[in-house]
């Protein structure tokens, strides 16, 4: 089944001996390994325990099965539940894996991981009709993720840090979860003994290492802003960006407007409003935000964000080139705002 937030945390303080594996899969490699990190800790203190964990490789498991069916069917000499990781997976281990839990009993927890499976891939499509199968797909970090994890790891640090100085430093990480963390471990140990991180401390150690353009595409996109919205669309796809991904940020860029708008219906001011959206707007984007805010009509939104879906579903669905398709869709919603903006609507 897929895992939501709350059941894995749920897990992560209480682990259920019914649940047999664990699959996390997706782009973002920092997530998944925390992820897996996470689950084996919650089973092994220590996860380099030799007598209760162990690691493994897919291409090594579909060699030999026998590795990954010696190793389940083993028990800790030193007792406890014990953990087999199985790394870097391909759809060659679900014949293995429905084998595995049809012939063996164990209470083992299986922890698999892989950057190259989807959801279409064999391996997710049986967990995910599994009830003991916890999925996990980890993707790129959305601005709250960035955001509610660099404050979670300076809170287990002992750190304090502005409000400001955190957004300054969320824009300046990156969407993967493992490189803002190696990034958040560079601040701290720059601050030596001090415990207060500032805005000079962020701009002093931490280099730009964001989606920025990502952030420029729908705010460009958003504003008219159309040869600019093109050059850092095109950007983005040279730095390696999928067409897809590029298209969930705009749309939620897009939904952040449309809640902004709800709460200003039900009497909030737009400075009331931006204070209550989480996470906050980063503070050199706040101009760009309200005027984006003022510049679309309600039904406007609806429009826009309906041809976002349909761009994503049509990616997803049709063998049209995405890049063309989702190049053609943002200069469309760029053109209307430009439109919008001329008119002064």
């Amino acid at each position: 089944m897929i895992y939501k937030q709350v059941q894995i945390d749920k897990f992560l303080k209480r682990p259920d001996n019914s649940l047999r594996a664990v699959l996390v899969y997706g782009s973002n490699e920092g997530l998944m390994s925390e992820y897996v990190k996470s689950f084996t800790k919650a089973i092994c203190p220590d996860v380099n325990d030799p007598f209760r964990v162990a690691y493994l490789n897919g291409a090594d498991v579909n060699g030999d099965p026998g590795v990954l069916f010696g190793e389940y069917g083993s028990q800790s000499l030193m007792g406890g539940r014990r953990v087999i990781v199985v790394k870097d997976a391909d759809n060659n281990l679900t014949k293995h894996l429905k084998s595995l839990f049809d012939t063996a009993k164990s209470d083992t927890l299986l922890i698999i991981s892989s950057g190259s499976l989807n959801k279409k891939s064999s391996l997710v499509k049986l967990g995910e009709d599994s009830e003991d199968i916890a999925v996990i797909p980890c993707y790129e970090d959305r601005d709250e993720d960035i955001y509610g994890a660099a404050r979670a790891k300076f809170v287990e640090g002992g750190y304090t840090i502005g409000n400001e100085a955190l957004q300054l430093l969320c824009a300046r990480l990156s969407n993967d979860r493992k490189s803002s963390m190696g990034e958040i471990d560079k601040l701290m140990t720059y601050m030596g003994d001090r415990k207060n991180i500032t805005s000079d401390d962020v701009v002093a150690i931490i280099s730009d290492n964001s989606a920025s353009t990502a952030d420029d595409v729908c705010y460009f996109v958003a504003g008219g802003q159309t040869e600019k919205a093109l050059a850092a669309f095109n950007k983005l796809l040279n730095e390696g960006s999928e067409p897809i991904s590029i298209i969930r940020n705009v749309t939620y860029h897009f939904s952040k407007i449309l809640s902004c708008m709800g709460m200003m219906e039900q009497g909030e001011t737009i400075d009331k409003a931006l204070m209550r959206m989480t996470p906050p707007i980063i503070f050199f984007r706040k101009a760009s935000f309200k005027g984006q805010v003022s510049l679309w009509p309600k039904d406007r939104l609806f429009s826009v964000l309906e041809l976002l879906y349909k761009c994503e579903r049509d990616c997803k669905t049709t063998n049209m080139p995405a890049v063309e398709l989702v190049s053609f869709t943002l200069m469309q919603i760029a053109s209307a705002a430009a439109k919008l903006s001329r008119r002064g609507y």
